[in-house]
């Protein structure tokens, strides 16, 4: 059986759950709760619990409530956050993928024609709901499943689930209806916060985007800092891209790149940038040999991942550099259209390093500077060497493979 849950008597709250009267106080007293301080001060799982448990004090029959927030994500199409008395909360974060596994279910009707359902556990028009992970096997009798439309983007969902026979009553729908408003309100802006950090993170990094949310944004706003810096590139690119048809190409990039990017960010360092097939990160220097550490310690793991990396049988070399300096961090570009970055000498040196890498023959190279406070002991000169726009040469070192 499927229908609309019941529009709510906009002339009189008072009604009666369980038998007893539900005053118009009690009632606003969860929709303040959701529009209150405290609960914007909760997580996903305080929301969904704090919720739950005032539902069920005020007779409401939940045996089972989830909230199915979407979101903007590379990797996620959104997350599942799941309450049931006398359980821990459950949070899955759902692949791109799970849009296959709530095809053809009510919840995703729901959410593609923002329009309210309740759902028994008979045959529906609209699909089964029984195998959803977090009902199944729950022994619930009946779902009120609730759209919760953002301004704009996808729409998320609410679902209450009971295990009673014969399902919420027309008053206890009446209820859900009239706190919607209100969740729906907190939930969105528990999508946007993490839309925002998730977009900041994915595009700039963790600590570029801890600064934008910190205010720090303005064109002027530069600061020096002393980092161990990594630049890895890709050999033989030009003439890959000439050879290998587009989508070869896009998808050896982002092949290549699933192998140096968790490399740098396993041992702390930011990628600043993607410089086409070439890869900028810094370690922060709070601890100059435990930056330069680290960043010796990523450059040895994305050599390991060079040596076993094949894309549909295209090997691949790369060459790294690696330096430690001063660098002046923080907005360049003009008016509206502005760009985080690294500049400086130290970062002009460690450029001219990578150059060096392919006309030498090394697959990595290394500072003096880098050299010293890295400390390994598997290091070894490879003679001084003139780099473009430096007048002195300069001893370079890599390392015994």
């Amino acid at each position: 059986m499927t229908s609309a849950i019941y529009a709510p008597d906009t002339d009189r709250l008072q009604t009666k759950i369980a038998g007893h009267a539900v005053s118009a106080a009690a009632l606003l007293s969860i929709i303040e709760w959701l529009s209150g301080d405290e609960c914007h001060a909760l997580d996903e799982a305080g929301l969904v619990s704090g919720l739950g448990r005032r539902l069920q004090a005020l007779g409401l029959p939940i045996d089972r409530l989830t909230l199915h927030l979407m979101t903007l994500h590379p990797e996620f199409i959104g997350r599942t956050i799941a309450w049931a008395p006398g359980e821990p909360v459950e949070i899955h974060d759902r692949e791109h993928g799970a849009r296959v596994a709530i095809a053809n279910t009510p919840l995703r009707k729901v959410m593609e024609t923002r329009e309210p359902l309740v759902v028994d556990t008979g045959e529906s028009v609209h699909g089964r709901w029984q195998h959803i992970d977090v009902f199944a096997d729950r022994g619930l009798m009946q779902l009120v499943i609730a759209p919760l439309c953002n301004v704009d983007g996808p729409v998320s969902a609410a679902v209450f689930g009971t295990r009673r026979p014969g399902g919420f009553t027309a008053p206890e729908r009446q209820v859900i209806e009239r706190i919607l408003p209100a969740l729906r309100n907190t939930s969105e802006l528990r999508i946007l916060r993490q839309v925002e950090l998730s977009l900041l993170d994915t595009y700039i990094g963790p600590l570029t985007a801890s600064r934008i949310l910190a205010g720090r944004i303005r064109r002027d706003e530069i600061e020096s800092m002393e980092a161990a810096l990594l630049l890895c590139d890709l050999r033989g690119f030009t003439e890959l891209s000439n050879r290998l048809p587009g989508s070869t190409v896009l998808g050896l990039l982002n092949a290549y790149f699933d192998r140096i990017v968790p490399a740098i960010t396993r041992e702390g360092g930011e990628v600043l940038k993607f410089m086409g097939d070439g890869v900028l990160a810094f370690f922060p220097g709070y601890d100059a040999a435990h930056s330069c550490g680290a960043a010796l310690a990523s450059a040895r793991a994305i050599l390991e991942e060079i040596d076993h990396f094949q894309y549909e049988g295209i090997g691949v070399k790369a060459g790294i550099a690696l330096h430690y300096g001063e660098v002046s961090y923080g907005n360049v570009g003009s008016g509206r259209r502005l760009d985080f970055t690294l500049i400086g000498g130290d970062v002009n040196l460690v450029s001219r390093i990578q150059t060096a890498c392919s006309e030498l023959g090394e697959a990595l190279l290394m500072s003096a500077p880098f050299r010293q406070e890295a400390g390994a002991g598997d290091v070894v000169s490879a003679g001084a060497h003139r780099l473009k726009g430096f007048a002195d040469p300069m001893e370079l070192f890599t390392i015994v493979r």
